[in-house]
């Protein structure tokens, strides 16, 4: 069985690589062999990644060079997200993406600079018209680095088609060496209503996998009745590194009939949300562990390929069925699972108990709860399924279930603050309490007079949380009144407890200078080769604020030659 349906699937993969992607137009973006720290599609927090992580051998500074001929079309400065990202728009309609730069190439550096020192702000968000930024391919573009939501360093790498669709690289020729099988972590078995059981429980199960020597694994066997679905944890790694990364392909067979399969190839940004439905949330909300669903539900996907009964299983009583999970990386390097199921209807197992509150969500319809001051709104289409939901209000702090359902978009939390002094409304903002230690984070918070509003996607606990707390100004390389003549870089660090860091400004002498702001280190750094301080004596003053307007002052002297 397994021998005729390798010749299937390798069949289909060389015909999907007889594709009209280009091949050898994008050339690697860097001078060293490509190491991946991360891949295509690869699962993460509430999104999948879009590109390829390109190890840069724990070192910033290498050379990033156009991937082809080209124009700088975007340019992107963020404190948090991509960092320093640069687009670059080819002829043939794609467009490659450069992220976690350290700086860009002199001549972008230079475009760039201009702008934020035109808008004083060290966040730009840049559009080059086609004559004023044009490359060449295998030309210097920028330097490799940290910036952004990086965590460590490397280059992240996309290409994307023109409607902005982010697409597996590898698919171009990007070619990475990957002889090295899957791995298979764990797999689950679901019973899909109240009237499936699986091993006469209508909960999940984990299943026990035996590895073989082949590579591939045997789940234990199970006896089932009703709708079942399957999910399976698992990862590949490339021959050069040890990274979990993701993988490229998933299919399932019943009985030798593929009745799913999810093709990691592209996606679009809207749909990345859906991700969370991929995987089973809870899960991944309570153990941190992503395990992907065999089973398509209530899940708009593109991903998702040629599936029979969306995945779904239908197990009669007296049967008897073989599954098979097949997962593959680009390289077609393969893991598969094989279950054995057994039709048993048994008239004593039971349906799960559900948890009945006075409140239930219906997915397809706007609801709000109210109570105490304190308000809730979802909107229509909020969730993916109906649930009773675990809705409770004492003093200031909102008990809004478990974070163990997965939202499509953001709900609102109202509280009403007309009770404080005006004083104290100018300093509450609404946390999540996050951790064993109920930890206030804070959550973007919107005031109407004596209303606050705050847009999030998380259920949890919230509470009513009062910042009277400045941030903190600190320098890092030098002291008051020192001769820095002989430095680079102006280094200060700034931090705030408590509701954290909402802007800077920085001046010299009153004059506006860029500083840059890496919140990993919570470190701004001036650099002088800017130009913009020409006097001996410089007066530095530096200002930060906190997202409830708390702000410090920070000012000291240094000279300069």
């Amino acid at each position: 069985m397994r021998y005729i349906l390798s010749l299937f699937l390798v069949f289909s993969f060389f015909l999907d690589a007889q594709n009209n992607y280009p091949q050898d137009y994008f050339n690697n973006p860097l001078d060293i062999p490509l190491v991946l720290s991360g891949t295509f599609a690869e699962l993460r927090s509430n999104h999948f990644h879009s590109g390829l992580d390109i190890k840069t051998q724990q070192r910033t500074g290498l050379k990033v060079k156009a991937s082809a001929n080209g124009f700088v079309s975007r340019i992107k400065v963020s404190h948090y997200g991509y960092g320093k990202a640069l687009y670059i728009t080819h002829p043939n309609g794609y467009t490659t993406v450069y992220a976690h730069l350290q700086k860009f190439s002199p001549d972008i550096e230079a475009f760039v600079k201009k702008h934020q020192y035109k808008k004083e702000s060290y966040e730009v968000e840049l559009f080059p018209k086609a004559e004023e930024l044009p490359v060449l391919k295998d030309t210097l573009v920028a330097y490799s680095g940290n910036s952004g939501g990086s965590g460590g360093p490397h280059l992240h790498f996309e290409i994307r088609d023109k409607n902005e669709r982010p697409m597996n690289p590898m698919l171009f020729g990007i070619d990475i060496k990957d002889t090295t099988n899957p791995i298979i972590k764990s797999i689950y078995a679901y019973p899909l209503d109240e009237n499936s059981f699986i091993n006469s429980s209508n909960t999940k199960q984990k299943l026990r996998l035996t590895p073989l020597k082949n590579g591939d694994y045997n789940a234990e066997n199970i006896e089932a009745i009703g709708n079942i679905g399957f999910a399976v944890s698992t990862i590949d790694r490339q021959d050069l590194a040890a990274n979990s990364n993701g993988v490229y392909n998933i299919q399932t067979f019943i009985n030798g009939s593929k009745n799913f399969e999810i093709d990691f190839k592209r996606f679009s940004f809207e749909e990345t949300k859906h991700i969370n439905q991929l995987i089973d949330y809870e899960l991944f909300s309570t153990k941190k562990q992503r395990i992907q669903k065999l089973f398509k539900k209530n899940n708009p996907l593109s991903l998702f390929k040629s599936t029979l009964n969306d995945g779904v299983i239908k197990v009669e009583d007296s049967t008897y069925a073989i599954y098979k999970i097949r997962v593959a990386d680009y390289k077609n390097n393969e893991a598969w699972v094989t279950v054995h199921i057994k039709g048993v209807k048994n008239n004593l197992a039971k349906p799960e108990k559900k948890i009945v509150t006075p409140y239930f969500i219906k997915a397809d319809q706007s609801t709000n709860l109210k109570k105490e001051g304190i308000s809730v709104d979802f909107y229509n289409d909020t969730f993916y399924n109906d649930f009773y939901i675990d809705f409770e209000v004492k003093n200031d702090t909102l008990t809004l279930h478990e974070d163990i359902k997965a939202a499509k978009k953001n709900f609102s939390i109202t509280y009403d603050i007309s009770k404080y002094s005006n004083e104290d409304k100018n300093k509450l903002y609404i946390a999540r309490l996050v951790g064993y230690k109920n930890y206030p984070a804070y959550t973007y918070t919107k005031r109407k007079d004596h209303i606050l509003i705050a847009s999030t996607k998380k259920l949890g606990t919230y509470a009513l949380t009062m910042d009277l707390a400045k941030p903190t100004i600190s320098p890092v390389n030098f002291k008051s009144k020192q001769w820095l003549s002989k430095y680079r870089y102006l280094k200060i660090k700034i931090d705030d407890e408590g509701s954290g860091v909402s802007n800077y400004r920085a001046t010299i002498n009153g004059k506006w200078i860029l500083m840059e702001y890496d919140y990993k280190t919570k470190t701004l750094t001036h650099d002088f080769n800017d130009g913009i301080i020409t006097d001996t004596k410089n007066n530095l003053k530096v200002i930060v604020t906190d997202n409830v307007g708390n702000n410090s002052t920070f000012e000291t002297l240094f000279y300069r030659k």
